[in-house]
């Protein structure tokens, strides 16, 4: 037996950054942990199991997983329940005798793990490369109460933080219930369990009273339950219970039960097939819920009038699309639905529910453009047949579809063209996985429907046209993308009031800044108008130059608030800026009339620092602007918004910013994207909004730095060649790497004195295998290299050695003149000799 071994590029579990005081624990295993809190912390339900065991195929990468428990006979030890890809594939049995040699009977009598490794793989088997993990579930006493089974094919199967995942699944399962229910035995009151070979049913005592029977007149026949449904409702109740149909797996279905008195009763049925143990026959458990809450007096003239009402107020193409899956999703039981415009031949999607891509045919996810798919209706002939008809159409499970339609709805399909006067404004789809049944009253729902959304949907896009006009002059003036950093992830989110069509002049910006730092920049300039736009605009750029002339942040909001007052504009702007060195984990901030940043540490507590600010810019022409330091662990969340989040008419700013601080602190910072939608969620939409987020990891490889100052004396060039060749043996740079580096070192110092005055400063830096060498200087005049040289020139060269010797070079403005940088690999196998490369 072997077991998986740890693998260091394995990154399932063990990832996201470990908060502290998680006690070295991995986000990952931080949350099956939350997972299995949240599945066993409700009273239990029949498939509680089997939604445990799923875990381990989200947390732990199992390809399957099972639970064998003690069955009816106590020689055999039982499949309870399972999830994954079927067993056969692995040569796995339905049972196995306690007193055998498998790994299933040995860890349930020692109460010890066991493992087997591709090699171990048994005969039967069809997948030869896979590890298995039999773990102990803890049962009564010290013993085992039942065994975990697990199987990875992943190539080095289970590591370390797998294992731990695993753990707590099997602590979570506990001792199962035996593998099969016994006819009388104690069930949940909403429970039943019904013997697939003979039809005999155990309920719980709801289900009776659902039903109008007494425990004395219920005679334990399944025939009994159906003789009192409603007859259409029949034909899908038999495909549950009939023993044909049990290979269907998990059901989940509404139907109507009559009542001595009154209209019938809505109830739900979820169940699912539990195979029993060796010559038993399979039970079929789950549960019988009431559901009349979803439909008593709530007839579908009544839902088309609420769909009425909501797409009234809806103003955006997204709002009627959110309405129109709201309206119809829940009612239908549908497991998906997508609606869309039509924009020539091609379906532009606006909504899909659910949202993931892996919930979507393959062909829509080929297409997709960006967030939504875009798809092409000549690759669906049948739809577009549909779009031509200008009619509802409605197949059934089994109807032959091509594959981009025949994905959205295995078990049932309605596609609703949607009419809006003369043309067509969209389609909206509607998907079942399980076979699903029309009634006339889902018909006509889906005609009603239709029409109302199509005309809902032309409003809507001309008023998105008209808004997409006045907002692309501020979409052109913001980031298109942010930086990727080292050490850090930055996202940022901005909302366009929906209060008017007038442009607003909230921005925000990331700024890469050399030494590993990173500008965070947030702003907004008063009222909302193309002015305020351009303003805007020029208050980007201009923080932006200041800050890459490598001024510290009070210096580049000081010289922001003299040129803005040099612009002779009534408009004042705040802003808040953030200078984080992501090297050591500090930063530096200057609030100019603006918001406080919000902070979120590891351990999910949240603040804001309270450190005095300066006046908004624009205000008063000699400014102060005090910087304040923050301190940041690995894990910490920066957080920096404009008003437009935490102020409205009925909100106080202050109340705002103690709700986002408390959002903050709920939200996951491993999926900072999702942080940032859910924090918008709750915009007021009565003015703009932006949001600009950085999560601090630290940096795993943090660069070796030395610097020396280079005096103007006759051997500084020979000095500055010593301390650089020190600091290369120190780094342990081979002699060929370091005579590279010397030549670059004094061509660049020596061009500097030459042709500067004032001081000259070295600076080296090591990081990851790669030398920086930079050379400062306080005359901002940029070198030129030379398009030729003659035999007679006396100068000109060291820039084209520079060149030759190292992979780039260039030239940026720092405070006060300018820095001359090169870089080359270092310890490269294949590298040249000096002279080869001369």
């Amino acid at each position: 037996m072997r077991t998986g071994a740890a693998h260091a590029s394995h990154t399932r579990c063990n990832t996201d950054v470990v908060s502290e005081g998680a006690e070295g624990r991995s986000t990952g295993t931080l949350r099956a942990e939350d997972a299995l809190k949240a599945l066993t912390s409700g009273p239990a339900s029949p498939d509680r199991v089997r939604r445990v065991l799923e875990q381990a195929l989200i947390f732990a990468g199992a390809a399957f997983i099972a639970v064998y428990a003690p069955g009816e006979d106590a020689d055999l030890l039982c499949l309870a329940d399972s999830a994954g890809v079927p067993r056969t594939l692995f040569g796995l049995r339905e049972t196995y005798p306690r007193a055998g040699g498998s790994p299933v009977a040995e860890t349930y009598r020692t109460g010890s793990p066991a493992s087997l490794g591709p090699e171990d793989a048994g005969a039967g088997a069809q997948v030869r490369d896979f590890f298995l993990t039999v773990l102990p579930v803890p049962g009564e006493g010290d013993g085992a109460g039942a065994c975990l089974l697990a199987v990875s094919e992943r190539n080095d199967g289970f590591d370390t933080e797998d294992r731990k995942c695993l753990e707590l699944i099997a602590d979570a399962v506990g001792c199962p219930a035996p593998a099969r229910t016994p006819e009388g035995g104690e069930l949940a009151a909403n429970a039943f369990s019904l013997a697939m070979d003979s039809g005999r049913v155990a309920v719980g005592d709801d289900i009776l009273e659902m039903f109008a029977l007494t425990r004395a007149e219920f005679d334990g026949k399944v025939e009994t339950l159906l003789g009192l449904t409603v007859p259409e409702d029949l034909p899908a109740l038999m495909s549950v219970v009939e023993a044909d149909h049990a290979a269907l797996g998990d059901r989940d279905l509404e139907f109507r039960v009559l009542q001595p008195s009154g209209p019938p009763m809505w109830l739900r049925l979820r169940g699912r097939l539990v195979p029993g143990g060796e010559g038993q026959p399979a039970r079929l458990e789950g549960t019988v819920a009431d559901a009349s809450k979803l439909r008593s007096d709530v007839t579908d003239v009544a839902r088309v009038q609420r769909l009425a009402a909501m797409l009234a107020t809806a103003g955006t193409v997204l709002d009627v699309s959110q309405a129109v899956v709201s309206a119809l999703r829940k009612p239908l039981q549908a497991d998906r639905i997508a609606l869309a415009e039509l924009e020539g031949d091609r379906l532009v999607v606006t909504v899909l529910d659910p949202p993931e891509p892996e919930s979507w045919p393959e062909l829509w996810r080929l297409e997709w453009r960006s967030e939504w798919p875009d798809a092409s209706v000549r690759a669906m002939p049948t739809l577009a047949a549909a779009l031509r008809e200008g009619r509802a159409h409605i197949w059934p499970a089994g109807t032959p579809l091509e594959p981009a339609l025949a994905d959205v709805g295995p078990g049932g399909l309605a596609v609703l063209p949607l009419p809006a006067g003369n043309r067509m404004a969209g389609a909206c789809l509607i998907g079942w996985d399980t076979p699903h049944d029309f009634g006339p009253d889902e018909r006509a729902l889906l005609t009603a429907s239709a029409g109302l959304a199509g005309q809902a949907l032309m409003r809507a896009h001309a008023f998105d046209a008209e808004h997409e006009l006045v907002g692309m002059l501020q979409r052109q003036l913001l980031p298109r993308r942010l930086p990727e950093l080292p050490g850090a992830v930055a996202v940022a989110r901005y909302l366009p009031t929906t209060a008017g069509l007038e442009v607003g002049g909230d921005w925000y910006d990331v700024i890469p800044l050399p030494d590993n730092h990173v500008a965070l920049v947030i702003g907004d300039v008063q009222g909302h108008s193309a002015a305020a736009a351009t303003l805007m605009g020029q208050m980007r750029t201009a923080l932006r130059a200041y800050a890459v002339e490598g001024h510290p942040p009070d210096v580049v909001v000081s010289h922001a608030n003299r040129l803005l007052g040099d612009l002779e504009t009534d408009l004042f702007v705040t802003c808040c800026y953030v200078d984080v060195d992501l090297e050591e984990g500090s930063a530096w901030y200057v609030r100019a009339g603006h918001l406080p940043p919000v902070l979120r540490h590891p351990d999910g507590t949240t603040h804001m620092p309270e450190a005095e600010g300066g006046p908004p810019l624009g205000v008063v022409a000699q400014a102060d602007f005090p910087m304040s330091v923050l301190r940041l662990q690995p894990g910490t969340v920066v957080a920096l918004t404009t008003d437009g989040l935490v102020e409205s008419a009925g909100a106080d700013i202050d109340d705002g910013l103690d709700r986002l601080a408390h959002e903050l602190s709920l939200a996951d910072p491993a999926q900072l994207g999702q942080v940032a939608d859910a924090l918008l969620g709750n915009a007021h939409r009565s003015d703009d909004v932006a949001l600009l987020l950085l999560r601090y990891d630290g940096m795993t490889l943090r660069p070796q730095r030395e610097s020396w100052t280079v005096w103007r004396v006759p051997e500084a060039v020979g000095h500055t060649r010593r301390f650089t060749r020190r600091t290369l043996r120190a780094w342990g740079v081979s002699r060929d790497d370091a005579d590279a580096v010397l030549l670059i070192v004094s061509e660049l110092v020596t061009n500097a004195l030459v042709h500067t005055d004032g001081q000259v400063r070295l600076d080296l830096m090591l990081l990851d295998s790669r030398l920086r060498v930079s050379v400062a200087d306080t005359s901002a005049r940029t070198p030129v290299k030379p398009t030729s040289i003659g035999w007679e020139a006396t100068g000109g060269r060291g820039i084209l050695l520079v060149e030759a010797m190292s992979d780039t070079w260039g030239t940026v403005p720092v405070s006060g003149g300018k820095q001359v940088w090169a870089e080359l690999p270092i310890g490269r196998p294949d590298r040249p000799a000096l002279i080869g490369r001369l």
